[in-house]
């Protein structure tokens, strides 16, 4: 950890965007639109002033190259998860860290690559935004220039190791942290974390303000899917002045199964597209809602109103139980309903029984490698 660093932000102006596409005469159109490709995953935070001229060209760039997925631009940066072919994404990658406003800023190694393709998006979907990722407050009061300090994946795994030995014998001064949801954390997590049972990322400042005793003097690590939660959740974080420090994994859990794909790290990975979850172990860390047999693949709750994600195997929905709870599994959506253009709220077991922002009475022995 004494390597890492906290950065300092980009504060020194934001440069022209250039309204550059690349030249894809060169190449052919099946090599555009295969649908053998990948996945990005990438985020910068640099000042921008233009966002609406950020986000013109983002659609542009995207529509030009045959790229699926959703990008979201504010004045502090850009976040984005886009799939394409190879040769599409190669050349998205490329401009991308060409441009200007993003340059001694962005590198190669800021994009997550992940196999998959333009069809694991139904489309695309490039907007303005008042953040970058959604945690809910301004980013004028909490900013990411002011996050925790960041650990590479190595760094990352020797601080685990030693925290696991610890917690082990109930030593331990430092908390393993998941700036996730908890349907993410379910099917993967670090050994040894404590995983909020949140539904949203703009859940989390009211997690940290109802649980500020826990952190009390802690060292805390935190991590999430490609990093970006982490940037604004740390500086959350600090801005309570009760941790002895905060670091944070960067590149997230992605990064880290590039280098340790056997690591601390068991289960899949939780992905926000149509395939759901990536693996890079063959560990199963949950299990089927209504048979309990190990099972981590996803699939929307049968019910048309509700948008909760449930774990059904195979011989479960074979036999109909495919919703996330009785409530939903009893329900009828009317048609009547739809056809009168109401907005119905999502209504289920599961949204009923969960505190909105749980609060966590933790032991050391809650903290062993086993939980």
């Amino acid at each position: 950890a004494g390597s890492a660093a906290r950065p300092s932000g980009h504060s020194c102006g934001s440069p022209e965007i250039s309204w550059t596409l690349p030249d894809t005469s060169h190449v052919s159109q099946e090599d555009l639109t295969s649908q053998v490709g990948d996945v990005l995953l990438f985020y910068c935070y640099c000042e921008v002033r233009d966002p609406e001229k950020l986000c013109a060209w983002q659609k542009a760039l995207c529509q030009h190259l045959h790229l699926t997925g959703k990008v979201r631009v504010a004045s502090e940066g850009i976040n984005g998860t886009v799939g394409g072919s190879k040769v599409a994404t190669s050349l998205y990658i490329k401009v991308m860290l060409s441009q200007p406003l993003f340059k001694n800023i962005l590198c190669q190694e800021d994009f997550k690559s992940s196999a998959g393709g333009a069809h694991c998006f139904p489309d695309l979907r490039v907007g303005v935004f008042k953040e970058i990722v959604p945690m809910g407050i301004d980013p004028k009061i909490v900013s990411y220039k002011e996050t925790g300090i960041h650990l590479s994946p190595q760094e990352f795994h020797r601080e685990v190791e030693q925290y696991l030995s610890q917690a082990t014998q109930g030593q331990s001064d430092t908390i393993l942290l998941d700036c996730r949801n908890f349907y993410e954390s379910k099917i993967g997590h670090f050994q040894g974390c404590l995983a909020p049972d949140i539904r949203k990322f703009s859940y989390f400042p009211s997690y940290v303000d109802e649980n500020l005793e826990l952190f009390k003097d802690k060292r805390v690590l935190m991590y999430c899917t490609g990093g970006i939660r982490c940037e604004r959740g740390s500086a959350y974080l600090r801005s309570k002045a009760v941790c002895r420090e905060v670091y944070q994994l960067k590149g997230g859990i992605h990064k880290y199964l590039e280098e340790f794909p056997d690591g601390f790290y068991r289960g899949k990975l939780f992905v926000f597209d149509d395939r759901y979850a990536i693996c890079s172990n063959e560990d199963i860390i949950s299990a089927c809602r209504y048979c309990g047999v190990l099972w981590d693949q996803y699939k929307l709750c049968s019910s048309q109103h509700c948008r909760q994600l449930v774990l059904t195997c195979p011989s479960c929905c074979n036999k109909g139980l495919t919703a996330c709870c009785p409530v939903c599994q009893e329900k009828v959506l009317k048609v009547t309903s739809r056809a009168s253009g109401q907005i119905l709220k999502e209504e289920c077991e599961c949204t009923r029984r969960r505190p909105r922002v749980p609060i966590e009475h933790v032991s050391p022995r809650m903290l062993d490698t086993g939980k």
